[in-house]
């Protein structure tokens, strides 16, 4: 990766749905835009009103997925983050054919417990059939978001 590329900024992309707002960030796989990632999720999930315990949980997920992305994907990653009627929904994409998995962390490890955190805290999470896409979800109350 070149400095030109790490230093890009990132690409963002409101898609208008009616009812369904949400937003795409495709950019380089550097850590910075771990934070970036973030940052922009947190803003969206403010203009959409959801409650501050929740967000929470979304943006540690997203923070989670994306640094999964970053250290164990290939190429450039997207982030897609939607708020629908019943759900958020949160997608990371990376070049990579190998799925996301879980693995147990020693107690002094650094790292290594990021899904187990995904899992703790959204109501389902997986990854497509072609290892490309890790997603989770997190169920919204009926008329709270």
């Amino acid at each position: 990766m070149t400095v030109a590329t790490h230093l890009a900024p990132v690409t963002t992309r409101p898609v208008l749905r009616p009812g369904h707002p949400a937003f795409e960030s495709c950019f380089a796989p550097g850590s910075i835009n771990v934070g970036r990632s973030r940052h922009t999720t947190s803003v969206f999930l403010r203009l959409c009103k959801v409650a501050a315990p929740l967000a929470e949980d979304v943006v540690l997920c997203v923070s989670e997925l994306v640094t999964n992305g970053v250290t164990h994907g290939s190429g450039d990653l997207s982030l897609r983050v939607r708020c629908r009627e019943t759900e958020i929904l949160v997608e990371v994409q990376d070049g990579s054919s190998v799925s996301a998995t879980m693995r147990s962390a020693s107690p002094d490890a650094t790292s290594g417990r990021g899904l187990v955190l995904v899992e703790a805290l959204s109501g389902d999470w997986g990854a497509s059939a072609d290892g490309r896409t890790t997603w989770c979800t997190f169920p919204i109350l009926a008329g709270r978001p």
